[in-house]
């Protein structure tokens, strides 16, 4: 006999993606990240989104988590789209202001200049 499971949906999901994401403070910037890793969900949102990696390539290159990580972390972010988009800018931003108007040391070799290393 073939057993049905009864679950709420939304219920459901969120039990178990909650094995996949965890968000502890002091940890990643308390941002949400693979359980048990310090791969950021917004890492993976960026891996797919951006540079195109497919689920199966991120695996490839980070061998430590699995398929099903992967989906949830891709599962959270289309659930708090808006949270993770915010979190990728402020990285960006914060990456920029770091940078300054310093170009970085292959801008100035591709420009010609006479690059001095300490």
């Amino acid at each position: 006999m073939v057993k049905k499971y009864q679950y709420s949906h939304p219920t459901f999901m969120k039990a178990v993606i909650s094995q996949h994401i965890d968000i502890t403070p002091g940890i990643c910037g308390g941002k949400p990240r693979i359980a048990g890793h310090r791969i950021k969900v917004q890492d993976i949102v960026i891996w797919h989104e951006r540079m195109g990696m497919s689920p199966d390539e991120i695996i490839y290159h980070h061998p430590s988590i699995t398929l099903a990580d992967v989906y949830a972390a891709l599962t959270y972010y289309h659930d708090h789209r808006e949270e993770i988009r915010q979190q990728i800018e402020a990285g960006e931003d914060y990456a920029k202001e770091l940078q300054g108007n310093q170009p970085s040391l292959i801008q100035k070799l591709l420009k010609g200049e006479n690059v001095k290393q300490d």
